[in-house]
């Protein structure tokens, strides 16, 4: 069986695929990569089904030792690759033989590179997914220095196509939001939400997107109550009632006792899997 033999896992690496959708019920969040379309781009360029499992690389720093011949296709920030020590194009299909190696550098723009290996990581699925779930340890462990990942059968043939265009993250990145349900525990939330320029925290992760700026002031009759808890979704704006938004990403808790302000329009999540702290964020109010 074909595998990566795993020499340095870099700040964080995990596998992901579409995630577990459907088990918040259970308390289990849906999980899965941030930035799905360059996960799906990554399995497409290898021939790979779409949902396949890749790898999620926060800031690169992946090197492996292929197990047998393998394709490869790095997508999402742009990253530098090199193939046996000599540099090769990301956002193409790239074949590294049997005990050749592959390095992928830091990215130059965004923040999540993803792997896609022609038939997958196929390492055990739990609840019907192989993706790495941070918040309730569903999954695989993320991976380490010298763990060897098993690979899945190739399902097809590489496309035949040359490098797909590559688009660095910009400096300040505009999100459309519907406010609501609870927008109505805020004093103009409308202007709470798209007034400011949000700053992206350091502190973010894959549980949630922290902000820094100032905190949506609460309606007077509500004053500093609480919610009982209730259903989240992926995209929920939680507004605090000390401190700025939170937006949930793929980990998110499946409940939550902060109003939600507002909800991220699906579309525009991949945007925020590749904010880098520091950069600054608009809301936009969704049509």
């Amino acid at each position: 069986m074909n595998a990566l033999h795993v020499l340095a896992s870099g700040p964080q690496a995990i596998v992901v695929d579409h995630g577990r959708p459907g088990y918040a019920h259970l308390g289990v969040p849906p999980s899965g990569a941030l930035d799905g379309p360059a996960l799906d781009l990554a399995n497409r360029l290898v021939g790979n089904s779409p949902g396949t499992a890749g790898l999620e690389l926060l800031f690169g720093g992946l090197r492996f030792r292929a197990r047998g011949t393998v394709t490869v296709a790095v997508t999402g920030a742009p990253a530098p690759v090199r193939r046996d020590g000599s540099p090769v194009a990301a956002h193409e299909a790239v074949t590294v033989q049997d005990g050749g190696t592959l390095e992928i550098g830091a990215p130059v723009g965004g923040l999540r590179v993803y792997l896609g290996v022609s038939g997958g990581i196929a390492v055990e699925p739990a609840l019907g997914s192989r993706s790495t779930d941070l918040l309730s340890s569903l999954g695989p462990a993320p991976v380490a220095d010298d763990d060897v990942l098993p690979l899945g059968s190739p399902n097809g043939p590489a496309p035949a196509s040359g490098p797909v265009p590559v688009s660095v993250p910009a400096a300040e990145i505009r999100v459309r939001v519907r406010l609501g349900p609870r927008d109505d525990w805020f004093d103009d939330p409308s202007w709470a939400l798209t007034g400011p320029t949000w700053t992206v925290s350091a502190t973010s992760n894959r549980i949630g997107l922290r902000l820094e700026g100032p905190a949506p002031a609460r309606h007077p009759e509500r004053g500093t109550g609480e919610l009982a808890s209730e259903g989240m979704v992926t995209g929920a704006v939680q507004a605090p009632p000390d401190g700025p938004p939170v937006v949930f990403l793929a980990d998110h808790p499946t409940t939550g006792g902060y109003p939600v302000i507002g909800v991220v329009e699906p579309d525009d999540l991949p945007l925020l899997a590749q904010a880098v702290p520091g950069s600054g964020l608009r809301f936009v109010l969704a049509r």
